[in-house]
């Protein structure tokens, strides 16, 4: 399935050059040697530019902005027939020079109507390209290949919940900017999503399908084995891996490192916008596979069938499926689903960062949220005239007769914001951020906290700091991801902060390096926040009263 692909050179980032580069000069400019490239040229691409090893196979990509790029390298076999519901497979080897010049196949998903509304369209222009089962491909970008240098590097876990995205599907997530500015080695992967990757038949498969409710997150850890056994190859450390993702990455982010089999390829986490302190238990998970196979209308003893299936008519059965699980058996908030299961094997059992998982003790974790995450006057601009009665009633279906006591706290922290920024901070509260770090604050390793607060000036101010927008800040990425912040100095100006502290942790575990003002540890009895905002500061517990409001 495809959907609309992108101009080559808006996609690797050439349009974005424009502020600097008059775009002009490099189209009129030609080598008077046709083998001797001008000195304002800043594409590379040729039979012998930019060739690595790997452990299956030379590749070759291309050189841009003179950062080494290779798009939709192979870490895991293909995923469909026999191979669907199985721990991931290596790839085959291959002898030729395979060109690593486009976007690995996006996972598959449901892509129906997923540019239906103007607006995010606009906003988050996502990228999306082929889907298909053979998605376990990588992104590496590099300052520099096999030079012996061991430079710190950064793998990217997309958002989605579990469910939808990829590497790529923002220009947010684009990785050439942050491993120039701070010569490291920046990894993005595609892996297997939602009932693909999340289906638990173990309780009707037996044996052969022990694997099936976690070889989404089974792929994540094959894509840090290659890492590990590859990653020297492009000029990285695979001592010193950091793993970061949002929303969904974030859950990923904190699962990951919670697995057994992360000991030694995970030393430092950052998640945004999202964690997960638990998976699905196990009951639940095989309820809702066995409740797959009688959507399939199949038995235990024709299971297999369901290999030969089309994945997208596969999805549409897994989604009936599941509309039953939560009629009979509803989830709070976003548990559920098709996501990470505790079969105490590949995922522990209980609270993460607890006894069952001490491998993280010398994981340091970065946590951040928006102030805005789901703000809901983005698209509206009426629902901006709300009331204080008004933010009442529009929350009571989801906390009832606590509201009033609700609304009062957060208008006692924050005492100058309007009643529709009190209504975004109630829906957005940090509640899971908080239960997160104070989970992980009881191990060795340091948690550091951080509460994004910065807002663009576009769409008459209604966007404030929603779900997503800090990625591009993290990663040099401001100009790039214009649609989020307008682009210009002063994003750029809160990125350099961000990305210079960012890029301080991967080195050494601690953020501070000048940038932004000294950021204490956290600690569940001070609460220091990181306040990321034109002007940064450490606030303790900002939000103590609303959050002692909210039930647990």
């Amino acid at each position: 399935m495809k959907t609309n692909r992108r101009d080559f050179f808006k996609k690797v980032g050439v349009g974005t050059l424009a502020a600097t580069v008059p775009f002009a000069s490099h189209a009129s400019t030609n080598p008077t040697d046709s083998n001797q490239a001008p000195q304002d040229q800043f594409l590379q691409i040729g039979d012998d530019i930019a060739i690595a090893e790997t452990s299956f196979g030379k590749i070759r990509g291309y050189i841009l902005n003179g950062v080494y790029t290779f798009l939709g390298v192979p870490y895991g076999a293909d995923t469909s027939g026999k191979n669907r519901f199985m721990a991931p497979k290596k790839p085959e080897p291959w002898t030729d020079v395979k060109p690593t010049l486009w976007w690995g196949n996006t996972a598959p998903q449901i892509m129906d109507n997923r540019y239906a509304n103007v607006h995010y369209s606009f906003a988050d222009h996502w990228n999306y390209d082929d889907v298909s089962e053979d998605c376990l491909k990588l992104n590496v970008w590099t300052p520099a290949i096999a030079n012996g240098k061991k430079r710190p590097v950064m793998v990217w876990l997309h958002g989605g919940g579990f469910t939808n995205g990829n590497g790529i599907e923002q220009d947010g997530y684009h990785g050439e900017n942050f491993s120039k500015k701070g010569d490291v080695v920046f990894v993005s992967i595609n892996h297997r999503l939602g009932p693909i990757g999340f289906t638990d038949l173990s309780g009707v498969g037996g044996e052969k399908y022990k694997d099936s409710g976690n070889v989404g997150m089974l792929d994540i850890i094959a894509s840090l084995q290659w890492v590990r056994d590859n990653i020297a190859n492009f000029g990285g450390d695979p001592n010193n891996v950091t793993i970061m993702g949002q929303s969904g990455g974030g859950a990923k982010v904190t699962c990951s490192m919670a697995m057994p089999a992360s000991k030694g390829l995970v030393h430092k986490g950052v998640a945004l916008s999202g964690s997960m302190l638990t998976a699905n238990d196990q009951d639940y998970s095989r309820t809702l596979g066995k409740y797959v196979m009688e959507a399939a209308g199949l038995t235990p003893d024709s299971l297999d069938k369901l290999h030969e299936m089309p994945w997208r008519e596969y999805l549409d059965v897994a989604n009936k499926a599941l509309d039953r699980m939560r009629k009979e058996f509803p989830q709070p908030g976003f548990r559920g689903g098709f996501g990470p299961v505790a079969d105490g094997i590949h995922i522990p059992k209980g609270e993460f960062f607890s006894e069952t998982s001490t491998h993280a003790e010398e994981m340091p974790l970065m946590v951040c949220t928006t102030f805005h995450e789901w703000n809901p006057t983005r698209t509206n601009a009426e629902l901006e005239k709300i009331d204080f009665d008004g933010v009442v009633e529009q929350i009571k279906g989801r906390f009832g007769d606590q509201s009033q006591a609700i609304v009062d706290a957060y208008r006692k922290d924050f005492p100058n914001e309007s009643p529709a920024d009190i209504w975004a901070m109630i829906l957005s509260n940090r509640q899971g951020a908080i239960r997160t770090a104070n989970a992980k604050s009881q191990q060795d390793a340091p948690v550091y906290l951080a509460w994004f607060g910065w807002e663009p000036n576009l769409y008459d101010g209604r966007m404030k700091a929603f779900h997503c927008i800090d990625i591009c800040f993290w990663f040099d990425n401001t100009d790039r991801m214009y649609t989020h912040t307008g682009g210009g100095s002063r994003p750029r100006a809160l990125s350099e902060k961000m990305s210079s502290s960012l890029l301080a942790f991967m080195r050494t575990g601690n953020p501070n390096e000048g940038s932004l003002p000294s950021w204490p540890v956290y600690n569940s009895d001070q609460g220091a926040t990181m306040v990321l905002n034109d002007n940064c500061e450490v606030k303790n517990k900002p939000d103590q009263n609303g959050l002692a409001a909210l039930p647990s």
